[in-house]
């Protein structure tokens, strides 16, 4: 590292100053090759969540993490790439029916997703549930596969954006995880490296969601926008509300199985919803539809045809899985050997918490606490209400868990306690509003 030695730049971050583009190359450098050592990091990390990175400094910051490894060559590919990514979200299984039904459509979607950690699920241990499914193919074989088939879903390997691996790992252990431009410039390494022309990010916002409001969902996606444009890829950004969980299933092989009924034309409305209006959004910038109105008719076309549905097919087939769970789910996913189906006081659902069912459903082993936590695929919750439903008498269901506990496992009392606590009963009927989880799109 040449110039300032490291503490010096912490230093000049820490009291306000700008790094220069080549000061934050050299510092990202280091922390690629171990010359670092990890309290030098977090304490950069830590000055950068106080004082923030302007945008020649975020640029810089995020270009580094990109040339941390290996960039993906997809020039080859005579489609558009486009990739999708979601900040995370309680039931947010949108990428599993999104990626097929986009590529059916002609736009290749390169994505590299993630796990869940925490009250959010992740897309790759969605895919893990369906036998077989591996989701940690080698690049070269991941780039022939969009190739081939228009899109591939695998996670982040040792060779793409390996900085962003050691950040997050310290960001999350020194409480600087919800830094904006450390969150923007970890989301666009992994996705620049991808090889990709454009970008569609689904930001959350709610109670859920890690951007509890708008002014923080505009301020990431400000970021997000600012790196794109400076790599001179397209960008558009989507926020998405996040108060009461998507769909009505919680947890990884439910999760698949409600994919599945979407990639059939059917599933919930607000699932279908939110892969309709990502997808168009997706069309738009891969140049194949001239308006998001198209777009979205492409995607239900897609949808209702069986086109996207033919193309997860093949997508499991070629990542290892049984493509017989596109048919028959039931019989193919993991089941739970319990079933508990659950009410609560007769009267109007006025509020359905997403974040308290997400962590409901991490105690009963659909999620994890720590990287190291081995996940259940089988268990998680399906709601059997929604918003604004009257529940008539105390018989009535509100949910049914689904679980792989002893019935005298204290994780089972608490799981059901907190499912009790997340769904809002009152007298009288919630007031009325758009039913729509789309806020804002900013293209």
């Amino acid at each position: 590292m040449s110039g300032r030695i490291p503490v010096e730049l912490i230093r000049a971050k820490r009291d306000g100053h700008a790094l220069t583009p080549d000061e934050v190359r050299g510092f990202i450098a280091g922390v690629t090759d171990g010359s670092l050592p990890d309290y030098q990091i977090a304490a950069m990390l830590m000055a950068v969540f106080f004082r923030g990175l302007d945008d020649t400094e975020l640029s810089a910051w995020a270009d580094a993490m990109v040339r941390s490894g290996d960039v993906l060559d997809l020039s080859a590919i005579p489609r558009a790439k486009v990739d999708k990514h979601s900040t995370g979200g309680v039931g947010d299984k949108i990428s599993i029916p999104l990626a097929p039904a986009v590529a059916a459509c002609g736009v290749a979607v390169p994505m590299v997703s993630g796990r869940g950690l925490g009250h959010t699920g992740g897309t790759l241990d969605k895919l893990e549930s369906i036998p077989g499914f591996r989701v940690d193919l080698p690049v070269d074989r991941f780039a022939a596969q969009v190739a081939e088939l228009g899109t591939c879903l695998i996670g982040q390997t040792a060779r793409i954006a390996p900085a962003d691996k050691r950040l997050y790992a310290l960001r999350d252990v020194t409480g600087t995880v919800e830094s904006i431009p450390l969150i923007a410039s970890s989301i666009m390494s992994k996705k620049l490296a991808e090889g990709i022309d454009g970008l569609v990010l689904d930001c959350k916002v709610g109670r859920g969601a890690f951007m509890k409001d708008r002014e923080r969902a505009r301020a990431l996606c400000a970021a997000i926008r600012a790196i794109g444009v400076a790599a001179g890829k397209r960008v558009t950004c989507v926020l998405t509300e996040m108060d009461e969980p998507i769909g009505r299933t919680i947890g990884n092989a439910l999760e698949i199985a409600e994919s599945i009924d979407v990639l059939r034309g059917g599933g919930p409305t607000d699932t279908r919803e939110l892969t309709v209006v990502l997808g168009g959004e997706m069309l738009l910038l891969g140049g194949v539809v001239d308006t998001p109105e198209d777009g979205r008719a492409r995607i239900a076309q897609a949808l209702a045809d069986g086109s996207a549905l033919e193309v997860f097919r093949r997508v499991v087939a070629a990542q290892g899985g049984d493509p017989a769970v596109c048919d028959r789910p039931d019989e193919v996913l993991p089941r739970a050997a319990h079933t508990v189906a659950l009410g609560v006081e007769p009267g109007w659902v006025v509020g359905i918490d997403a974040e308290a069912l997400g962590m409901a459903a991490l105690i009963l082993g659909a999620g994890r606490r720590t990287t190291d936590d081995v996940i259940d695929p089988a268990a998680g919750i399906v709601l059997e209400c929604r918003y604004g439903d009257h529940l008539a008498d105390r018989d009535a269901a509100v949910a049914t868990v689904h679980h792989n506990l002893a019935p005298d496992d204290p994780r089972l009392d608490e799981a059901l306690r907190r499912i009790r606590a997340a769904i809002h009963v009152a007298d009288a009927p919630p007031t009325l509003r758009l039913v729509t989880r789309i806020l804002e799109i900013l293209r």
